[in-house]
């Protein structure tokens, strides 16, 4: 990393399954709030719980200040991103700027609804399929922002998606490329998405119980969330205060196999390791660890042993899945988490980890089922994807 040129989060924005706004998230984590229920919007057969955010489109959309036609997805992170940016609107005059947005859903909750309609050869409403490419979030978020003639791009690799874009927009700031960039993601729940794990087998009917001996699998969500990042003179030109500063990120990829990670966590030792490495950091300088978490079998076996392993010689510090209390995000989790980790710096507490009774047996560690007031200087926070797309950032008090 150009240390010259470092990229600092000035802004955040989220709306989750465990409130609408930053604030209301914070409380939510602070008082071991959990969103994860029965669907209400979502119209599935599968009585599996969600994470899902309590309001119809109609009612997003007032609240995005946008068209009800708009995909839910768009809905979401027009939310967040506007709650992020809101505080440099017209203060970034003459500064490059830059939208980097993730998902994996696009705008599929209206086009699947159409596929009784094609299959039965019926007349389509061809509108439903205007949003659904994932570029097209981007797009939608960009305008809503009034970044529309901004550089944008998308990204969607899996559950790194977010934490990715992250990544790409501190790279750009170092790189002196932009001065300013909106980075983030955001997924709705639909039933592709609920259908396509299902078929996995690695749904929990429960509640997820991440890090448990006896988990069964992740809660599916949805949430959108987005960082600020600028450079030095976007800084000095908005007036905007250092809330933290990505220190480190690193992305890697074992190629184990599409969807399981290796058994002992290859990719994820390589992104914790190489995060490190770009912040000049040891691992006994992180304070906690805001874990990928998901809680099927395989996740956090590979991720617990790779965390034992980055970690050897060092005390392993607090660290906890945020998960369970928003579900597993998809698009979304990188920039949820990041969100999360920026409120752990500020407020100088870890995010207790819920619903662990017997901790994995075969792990030497297990995270705090407690909050813990400390010193909070380095946060490492953990995105790992299908596909062995593995992503880690290290988020430092600025």
């Amino acid at each position: 990393m150009n240390k010259s040129t470092p990229a600092y989060i000035t802004g955040i924005g989220i709306i989750s399954a465990i409130g609408d706004n930053v604030a209301e998230n914070c409380t939510a984590l602070t008082e071991e709030r959990a969103g994860i229920a029965p669907a209400t919007y979502l119209q599935t057969i599968h009585p599996f719980p969600v994470g899902e955010i309590r309001y119809s489109n109609e009612e997003l959309a007032k609240i995005a200040g946008v068209l009800p036609t708009f995909p839910r997805t768009a809905l979401l992170s027009i939310i967040a991103a506007k709650e992020a940016f809101a505080p440099f609107i017209g203060k970034t005059e003459g500064l490059k700027a830059g939208v980097i947005s993730a998902n994996t859903v696009g705008g599929m909750d209206l086009s699947e609804t159409m596929f009784e309609s094609v299959a039965e050869r019926k007349a389509m409403d061809k509108r439903k399929l205007w949003y659904h490419e994932c570029g097209s979030i981007t797009e939608l978020t960009a305008y809503a922002i009034g970044l529309e003639d901004a550089w944008s791009t998308s990204i969607s690799t899996a559950c790194s998606s977010s934490a990715n874009t992250i990544m790409l927009g501190a790279q750009l700031i170092e790189q002196g490329k932009l001065d300013i960039v909106i980075a983030g993601g955001a997924d709705s729940l639909s039933k592709f998405t609920l259908n396509g794990f299902n078929s996995l087998m690695i749904l929990d009917k429960e509640l997820c119980r991440p890090f448990d001996e006896n988990r069964q699998g992740l809660n599916l969500g949805e949430a959108a969330a987005y960082v600020v990042l600028m450079s030095e003179r976007a800084v000095a030109q908005t007036g905007a205060a250092k809330r933290a500063i990505l220190s480190g990120y690193a992305n890697a990829n074992d190629a184990h196999h599409q969807t399981a990670s290796s058994p002992d966590g290859t990719g994820n030792q390589l992104a914790m390791a190489g995060a490190l490495a770009q912040a000049g950091l040891q691992p006994g300088d992180i304070d906690y660890i805001n874990l990928h978490g998901t809680g099927t079998a395989n996740n956090d076996s590979s991720e617990g042993i790779a965390i034992e392993k980055v970690f050897e010689g060092y005390t392993i510090p607090e660290a906890s899945s945020t998960k369970a209390y928003t579900g597993h995000t998809l698009g979304a989790a990188g920039s949820v988490e990041a969100v999360f980790s920026v409120l752990a710096i500020e407020k100088q507490v870890t995010w207790p980890h819920l619903r662990m009774q017997t901790p994995i047996s075969s792990l030497n560690w297990q995270p705090s089922t407690q909050s813990v007031a400390k010193p909070i200087r380095n946060v490492l926070s953990n995105s790992f994807g299908f596909g062995g797309n593995c992503s880690a950032l290290v988020i430092s008090k600025a």
